[in-house]
């Protein structure tokens, strides 16, 4: 599933060289593009502040990175109707901020190593829906690519350029 268990509870009681130590999580992403070249992001509902991002998620045990994602791309917004466009060249990681650390995925990971796909959207918007049994999101839109990484939570926002920057070549100007 790609819903991320989270624990108020858990301290925060790591050092960094302690959270290094640690594996990243397996994961995906997706850029899902519409016919209008606009990114579909989505606000997380469990975060206080205003998050954004695009559909991401762990890869299951005997999985593959692609079916992943359309796994993932279906459970968090209801999309099935997609053109695969792309894969990342690389595997692409991102570290949790230490509060984080214990508090998600049962404090096992540091951060997410995660393969990105970019995929066209061709199905009508009625679509999209993002109140599935694994509701992640609590709002949707289309936004602009190069507008993308200012929407994320900061530590994430490195790896959100990274994405942009390959696949802006799809876009046509």
């Amino acid at each position: 599933m790609g819903h991320t268990s989270y624990d108020p509870t858990a301290e925060a009681n790591l050092t960094r060289e302690q959270a290094e130590r640690l594996p990243y999580r397996l994961g995906v992403g997706i850029m899902l593009l519409d016919r209008r070249n606009r990114v579909f992001v989505a606000q997380r509902a469990d975060m206080r502040t205003t998050a954004w991002q695009m559909p991401q998620g762990g890869i299951d045990a005997e999985e593959g990175p692609l079916p992943a994602a359309r796994r993932e791309l279906r459970e968090e917004t209801g999309v099935t109707t997609v053109e695969l466009l792309a894969e990342s060249r690389d595997w692409l990681d991102y570290d949790l901020p230490l509060d984080l650390v214990p508090k998600l995925w049962g404090g096992r990971y540091r951060g997410q190593r995660q393969k990105w796909f970019a995929m066209r959207f061709l199905g009508a918007e009625s679509e999209i829906d993002i109140f599935g049994p694994d509701q992640e999101f609590t709002a949707w839109r289309w936004s602009p690519l190069q507008e993308v990484p200012a929407l994320i939570v900061p530590f994430k926002i490195g790896l959100y350029r990274r994405i942009v920057e390959e696949f802006a070549p799809l876009i046509e100007r």
